[in-house]
């Protein structure tokens, strides 16, 4: 033999130093659901040992995250079933719940680089990302008030913008509002592949914000298709977005790699809510180690060509980096 393969995987230290995939801290995006109240903290039943927090402790958390070496964090609020509506009406208050975390999080802990839920569905009536008008989710109507919801945030002083709704054109119409209000420095991080999965089922419990009626197949993408991934990233790059991302993760490794390859931008992945439940079930029952699957994981993830990822395992991840 001229060449024994073998030689590369002999010990941690030579496996370590040809490694092709490193996770680092930096790669983390954190996702906090926040809730109205104050010292409160809710396991969320759907995901062991995750939380929605008041403002008090998201702040906390965020100084946390940010000791640790995550330097961003992406905001969810539990909209108060008494503030929804068909209109989005709570999503644009200057004083609303997202709102007053953003200011939150900003003043305690300023170099956190802050991103924001855009999407109707926390404040519908009808647990929809959009208007609906005779059990149709409306696109244009829909995406006013997400230009509007967008420039409330910015107003807020979040870093990014991320319209997880998937409407039509919405990319384009944000940035023409934060560039005609001056928040030229406010990034869009664009949901751009998200699909219609099964996967997101704790999430919205996390949220109260399932689907009153049908689900979001008319908006979020068929499972079956990849070049629509592509071509909706492209049209999203196109408008204006400057990080696009491609959410489930683990199920969809082949569509982070495809997008990957065609954009120049940065390429986010969401590890959702349901692969991490799978992890947490499958190590309750002693099926599998909980430790190894996380790093395993998340290093598919970043291998397949991921330049952040949204998880829940955030912590559990740059602990387990760090030993």
């Amino acid at each position: 033999m001229i060449r024994r393969n073998r030689i590369l995987r002999t010990s941690p230290a030579i496996r370590a130093m040809v490694a092709e995939t490193i996770l680092t801290p930096a790669d983390f995006i954190a996702p906090l659901f926040v809730v109205e109240g104050k010292g409160v903290k809710e396991e969320i039943s759907s995901m062991p040992g995750y939380f929605r927090y008041s403002l008090d402790g998201t702040v906390q958390e965020a100084k946390e995250l940010w000791a640790m070496g995550i330097r961003s964090v992406l905001l969810f609020i539990k909209c108060a079933d008494e503030l929804k509506d068909n209109k989005g009406t709570e999503a644009v208050n200057p004083d609303g719940l997202m709102q007053r975390a953003i200011k939150a999080v900003k003043e305690a802990v300023p170099g956190m680089v802050v991103m924001t839920d855009v999407a109707l569905d926390p404040y519908s009536s009808y647990g929809h990302d959009g208007i609906v008008e005779n059990e149709e989710i409306v696109n244009d109507a829909t995406v006013e008030v997400l230009a509007r919801m967008s420039l409330s945030h910015a107003e807020a002083g979040a870093d990014f913008v991320a319209p997880s709704d998937m409407m039509d054109g919405r990319i384009l119409a944000i940035r023409d509002i934060l560039e005609e209000n001056n928040f030229t420095k406010t990034g869009i991080m664009a949901y751009s592949a998200k699909y219609a999965s099964c996967f997101y089922g704790p999430f919205r419990d996390a949220l109260d914000s399932a689907p009153g009626f049908g689900d979001k197949k008319t908006y979020q993408m068929d499972y079956a298709n990849a070049r629509e991934a592509l071509r909706e990233t492209l049209m999203d790059v196109d408008e204006g977005a400057d990080i696009v991302m491609v959410k489930p993760a683990m199920a969809y490794l082949d569509i982070i790699r495809l997008i990957k390859d065609s954009v120049t931008v940065p390429v986010s992945a969401y590890h959702v809510s349901g692969e991490y439940a799978m992890i947490k079930a499958a190590a309750k029952m002693g099926w599998i180690n909980e430790e190894k699957a996380i790093i395993e994981s998340l290093t598919s993830i970043k291998r397949a060509g991921a330049d952040l990822i949204a998880t829940y395992f955030a912590k559990d991840a740059v602990r387990l980096l760090n030993q």
